[in-house]
């Protein structure tokens, strides 16, 4: 086993050449705040900036469980570009990109792709053109919490089978290869391993329990209250509350066709609203419900529907401030499928796995600024040092490929054994030493963001 003085000096050693370490690797720049300078359209907001990303649950790491290899995989192909197509990849996008930790990015925003942030035109021809349908017709990204509850998939119920679903959004959307099955079913396993928040405010069959206010209580008996010129039909005939507040039907609503009844579950996080992300707000919502379905409710009423879906929609701990620990967490678990890889000579999946992870740690290392960046001071030393050690694991990420893929199976798994010491007992310490002075920060996330639009804001006004 390496001495973890030789590990510090041989990083410490290696700053000299970290511009090369990048080079080898091609260029690694951070995301731009607007997507300027991409494969993707000038002013695109992808949101991947953003301090705060919402938790993940998992039903399999309920209690003493935890996660499987065909999770892990799944979660790592749902991490990767390289599953997508050319333009996809070229901007660095995956799957995650629009559904951040497996919840909606209300942010995401492509011109001439989405008329709103939140929204997105699957049927575009950026991604696509085979599948343009030449109409600008976006629907909003849906958070895939519970989505195992949710069947059918797609805002219009179109497809049944989540795992026809998740195909098609590979294939037919982002015109990405054909899947292997495994993979397909990894995604699948994964995005239904993904659970609800857990709100206090729900209890059996969907009934508020705990410290109900009266709002919430008088909400609550207007949502199950028949409409009053169609008996037949209530807010709570379409939003089972015993069925995770969904019927696995389709409405129309008045909103321009007949679309699938969304959960009401973490509804709270999951804005904007509607198929197509039309609006901002439970206000508006309701507003709409009572004035297509002339519910003649009163403004108190509409107060009272309000604070009963918000205590519906709730969740605990629905964000968590991202940092190197969660960033270092994931990669992790990904390091476990690289590793079953290794020992079954999976060359696909290596190639997979290290691509994946390399892109992670890349992306972790430009959250550690280097010395060029005027807009930190202080904690060169540490920085420089973050840096070098993250760029050394992806050289070995490197070489365990090239082991792989030349058939030295003994000698990727020698590397990847020293990996997996420096992801454990060297890395986190070095990156807890770098965080005064890393994006993580907020203060020097702000003042590091702040200077990059200037610089994009005055590169345009100069074209």
């Amino acid at each position: 086993m390496m001495d973890r003085g030789r590990i510090r000096r041989s990083w410490i050693a290696a700053i000299a050449f970290g511009s090369f370490v990048m080079g080898f690797h091609g260029p690694v720049a951070a995301f731009p705040v607007d997507g300027d300078q991409t494969a993707l359209p000038a002013k695109t907001e992808l949101n991947e900036d953003a301090l705060d990303k919402p938790r993940e649950v998992f039903r399999s790491e309920a209690g003493a469980g935890g996660k499987s290899h065909m999770i892990n995989l799944g979660n790592l192909a749902f991490s990767s570009p390289g599953i997508l197509g050319s333009v996809a990849r070229q901007a660095g996008m995956s799957c995650s990109t629009c559904h951040v930790n497996g919840a909606s990015n209300a942010k995401f925003f492509i011109p001439k792709m989405s008329t709103r942030p939140g929204n997105f035109d699957t049927t575009g021809p950026l991604f696509n053109p085979k599948a343009d349908n030449f109409v600008l017709d976006p629907v909003r990204i849906p958070s895939l919490r519970g989505a195992r509850y949710l069947a059918p998939y797609g805002h219009d119920g179109r497809t049944a089978s989540l795992r026809d679903f998740v195909r098609n959004v590979i294939v037919g959307e982002f015109a990405g290869p054909e899947p292997s099955p495994e993979i397909v079913d990894a995604i699948v396993a994964y995005i239904n391993d993904i659970d609800f928040l857990p709100n206090p405010s729900l209890g059996p069959a969907g009934h508020l329990a705990g410290q109900v206010s009266d709002a919430e209580r008088r909400g609550e008996a207007l949502f199950v209250k028949p409409f009053p010129h169609d008996p037949r039909l209530s807010c709570a005939g379409c939003h089972v509350p015993s069925a995770a507040f969904v019927d696995h039907q389709q409405h129309d609503v008045g909103s321009g066709g007949l679309f699938k009844t969304p959960t009401l579950r973490n509804a709270d996080f999951n804005a904007p609203y509607f198929h197509d992300g039309r609006y901002d707000s439970y206000d508006q919502v309701v507003a709409h419900f009572d004035r297509v379905f002339d519910l003649g409710l009163s403004a108190q009423d509409r107060r009272d529907l309000i604070a009963y879906l918000t205590a519906v929609g709730d969740g605990v701990q629905p964000y968590e401030r991202d940092g190197a620990g969660a960033v270092i967490k994931e990669v992790n678990d990904f390091t476990l499928v690289l590793g079953t890889a290794i020992s079954a000579k999976d060359t696909t999946i290596i190639a997979l796995a290290v691509d994946t992870i390399g892109s992670e740690l890349r992306e972790l290392t430009e959250r550690y600024p280097d010395r060029k960046n005027t807009n930190v001071a202080g904690g060169g030393p540490e920085r420089a040092l973050a840096r070098t050690a993250l760029k050394d694991l992806v050289l070995t990420l490197r070489r365990i490929e090239m082991a792989a893929t030349e058939g030295r199976f003994s000698e990727a798994a020698a590397d990847y054994k020293n990996y997996r010491y420096l992801m454990v007992a060297a890395v986190p310490a070095v990156l807890a030493g770098a965080a005064p002075w890393s994006l993580f920060n907020p203060e020097v996330h702000d003042a590091h963001y702040a200077a990059l639009r200037q610089v994009l804001q005055a590169k345009r006004t100069a074209r």
